[in-house]
């Protein structure tokens, strides 16, 4: 009850008692149901110490899953031992559980005691195509195959903190069932990293398959644990977040000629490269890039086979990443036209394919993120909770912001006292992960959880 309602109650109780025929006044018999309603006690919220507790109780078990699925990672639309640990986890745990949504993703149903609103919590995990460097007893040998070679396969981007910080918070709001409001939807999500060539995956088959149909919430949140933040840091932003992704192929053909003789054939390689160093105007040269950035980058050129044999073609594999659709259009045309015109200039045609599994930007909604900062800071400490710039990183859970109101955020990962901006990034075979974070992650995504279910707002 707040001290308006109190006050309010008060005056109304002692109108009542100094009536001389000990009844309640005409005018306000109207109000009786009311009144009755304050002057019940409060129900009982779930306070900071008993949110410590649970968090500190799970935090064994979130290191050894982790470090197990750090140990056995696996590629997108292919976590079928991490979904079957995920899935008997919450059976375990007595939820309403879902499997096969996606193919191997996860969901898990918490509905406490007590009515309220439902929200959704969000976890990846899938590894990457990436062999680890890091020196860890934990270090992942997997191998898989991967666009047809067998590459090492590894944790790069943390998505084995994410998994086994959401089991964590999963069992911790069960012991608090009894106190707690609402419902929970926890979901486990395969293919972030993108699913394979020819297959679906990911966000937006889980949506397609009803996720949110199961049980429809209010708001969604989830995080990322990030190299460039400290632990003990939780960055934040407003607004759009991270950037709308978009991955092109680009095809540069000439004619195929001998070495000896680049005079008889049209070279596509040299063409590429005038085609590689075009590219990089677009950004830099054609873009107004004060108000929203952009990035345009190539990340594979393969063509020929012997070293005296110009080839026939060249293929370019790239990816940019923008956060307002005028300017992806713009990168799209542009990279169109500085393609088409190099190749026809040099005697060679180029074609332009964008992908159609690109990923929208990840925008937080501002009303949302007021509403739960005061819960973020609460976790980590006010002056530890940062708002940071755009990140041109790209996340799925976009998808699930476009249906409902959605906040994202990161969980430092460098140890205390290394400079994160020279620490190896995300996706880096060298990514470390200080396993604070996961205490971090658990704390934080019980507070948000709870806050919203309980009406808080700091």
């Amino acid at each position: 009850m707040t001290a308006a309602h109190r006050a309010r109650h008060h005056v109304m109780l002692r109108a009542c008692a100094h009536d001389p025929d000990h009844s309640m006044p005409r005018n306000f018999q109207p109000l009786l149901p009311a009144l009755v309603l304050l002057a019940l006690p409060a129900a009982a919220e779930i306070s900071d110490a008993t949110l410590d507790a649970a968090a500190v109780a799970v935090k064994p078990d979130v290191v050894a899953w982790r470090r197990d699925l750090h140990q056995h990672p696996e590629l997108s639309n292919r976590e079928f031992r991490t979904s079957k640990q995920v899935a008997a986890h919450l059976n375990k745990l007595g939820l309403e559980v879902k499997t096969g949504i996606a193919h191997t993703g996860v969901v898990g149903i918490l509905r406490g005691a007590k009515p309220g609103p439902a929200i959704a919590l969000r976890a990846d995990m899938d590894g990457l195509p990436v062999t680890e460097q890091a020196d860890l007893p934990f270090k992942s040998q997997a191998t898989a195959e991967y666009r047809g070679e067998k590459v090492g396969v590894m944790h790069a981007c943390g998505h084995d903190a994410h998994t086994a910080i959401l089991m964590g918070v999963a069992e911790a709001l069960v012991s608090l069932r009894k106190e707690l409001p609402g419902t929970v939807l926890f979901i486990f999500q395969p293919a972030e990293e993108g699913a394979p060539e020819g297959e679906l995956g990911g966000a937006t088959l889980m949506l397609e398959e009803g996720v949110f149909g199961i049980v429809k919430p209010e708001a969604v949140f989830g995080l990322h644990v990030w190299s460039a933040l400290n632990v003990g840091k939780i960055g934040y932003r407003s607004g759009p977040f991270m950037a709308a992704s978009d991955r092109y192929r680009i095809v540069v053909k000439g004619r195929q000629t001998h070495g000896a003789r680049p005079w008889g054939g049209v070279d596509p390689i040299v063409i590429s490269s005038q085609v590689v160093m075009g590219l990089q105007t677009i950004v830099s040269r054609q873009l107004d890039i004060t108000s929203y950035p952009a990035v345009l980058s190539v990340g594979a050129i393969k063509g020929g086979i012997r070293n005296n044999i110009i080839p026939d073609e060249v293929e370019m594999l790239g990816t940019f990443r923008t956060f307002d659709p005028g300017v992806r259009q713009q990168i799209i045309e542009r990279m169109t036209r500085t393609a088409e015109d190099i190749a026809h200039a040099g005697g060679a045609t180029a074609t332009v394919e964008i992908g159609d599994d690109n990923n929208p930007v990840v925008v937080n909604d501002v009303a949302l993120t007021r509403r739960m900062l005061p819960s973020l800071q609460r976790a980590a400490g006010a002056g530890n909770v940062v708002e940071i710039p755009y990140v041109t990183g790209a996340e799925d859970f976009a998808y699930f912001g476009q249906k409902v109101p959605g906040l994202f955020f990161f969980v430092g990962a460098t140890p205390a006292g290394q400079d994160a901006v020279q620490a190896p990034s995300n996706h880096s075979p060298h990514f470390f992960l200080d396993e604070g974070s996961l205490d971090l992650g658990v704390r934080a995504l019980l507070e948000v959880a709870v806050d919203y279910l309980q009406g808080g707002t700091g």
